[in-house]
């Protein structure tokens, strides 16, 4: 398994000395590929306590990103890769899993950066994860990741900085679910049993030499979070997921849900910070489904 860490410190360090937004920017045509491995069941059950899934023969369905982003992090940590690392904002997430996956599946990952795309505040560019079983495609994901930059209009030698976009429209509200008390160490908590230690996550002094006044909770954390509330989780087949406000901690959320739509939001309603949609297929083998009580300690 590549090593995230090593992949954060040589992120780092080469982001320097990258130019988001340079004209004729182009994605390195590599791919990064772990070859079929048992699931480590120790950090899988980490996993499983603090999102909240209590299905014991499923593979919660977003854990085949967790086992992909140390190669993510390695693809876009590449000399290559045209974007700094430092700074990308992971802003959506689609998933589609073909079948439901098992904990004793040996799954075969591959990642690869598949279109550079302006934004309205930079570049975003799209990372695909695939994973499959036998040969079989099995699970596959979209994620999109912002690299902010000032954007211009028109071509050439037109520098006139684009005017700020209009305030977009509020979320219609969901009908709130429950309220989720959040710790000051959740993010350290998610990280070791993820392997995501970002320090935008971990602390208050290092979020703070990012921007933020506090750390902020894993956006992965709060779909997860969210999907492990659906009645059937492993029935899940496909995810949309947009993240629209960072969570500090410790902080309060309210969970909301609509039929395949859910939300997540701060107490009062005035700040949403993730919304998503998550519909369910038929499967031939589903798993049981266990006393969600089980796992509520670890949840939050």
């Amino acid at each position: 398994m590549p090593s995230l860490t090593l992949s954060l410190v040589r992120g780092a360090v080469t982001s320097p000395f990258k130019r988001a937004g340079r004209p004729g920017a182009a994605l390195p045509a590599g791919r990064a590929h772990l070859p079929a491995a048992a699931v480590a069941p120790g950090p899988l059950a980490a996993y499983r306590a603090i999102c909240g899934f209590t299905e014991p023969d499923a593979l919660p369905v977003t854990y085949p990103h967790v086992l992909a982003f140390p190669l993510a992090m390695r693809l876009m940590a590449r000399g290559r890769f045209p974007l700094p690392v430092t700074g990308l904002v992971h802003t959506w997430i689609e998933i589609t899993a073909h079948r439901t996956l098992r904990p004793g599946d040996h799954l075969e990952l591959t990642v690869y950066a598949k279109e550079l795309t302006p934004h309205r505040r930079g570049t975003e560019v799209t990372v695909v994860t695939e994973a499959r079983l036998g040969g079989e495609l099995v699970w596959e994901s979209r994620s999109g990741y912002l690299s902010r930059h000032a954007t211009r209009t028109g071509t050439g030698t037109d520098t006139t900085t684009a005017p700020a976009p209009a305030p977009a429209a509020p979320e219609p509200a969901l009908p709130a679910v429950t309220e989720w008390q959040l710790p000051a160490g959740l993010g350290r908590r998610y990280g070791a049993a993820s392997g995501d230690r970002n320090p935008i996550h971990l602390h208050p002094l290092t979020a703070r030499l990012f921007g933020f006044p506090r750390a902020i909770a894993h956006g992965m954390w709060t779909v997860a979070r969210c999907l492990a509330e659906a009645p059937q989780p492993h029935l899940i087949r496909s995810v949309r997921a947009d993240f629209k406000a960072p969570v500090l901690l410790p902080g309060t959320v309210t969970y909301a849900a609509d039929g395949a739509a859910f939300q997540l939001r701060d107490p009062n309603g005035d700040r949403v910070h993730l919304t998503g949609t998550a519909t369910p297929g038929r499967d031939a083998t589903p798993g049981p489904r266990t006393d969600p009580e089980a796992a509520r300690d670890g949840r939050s």
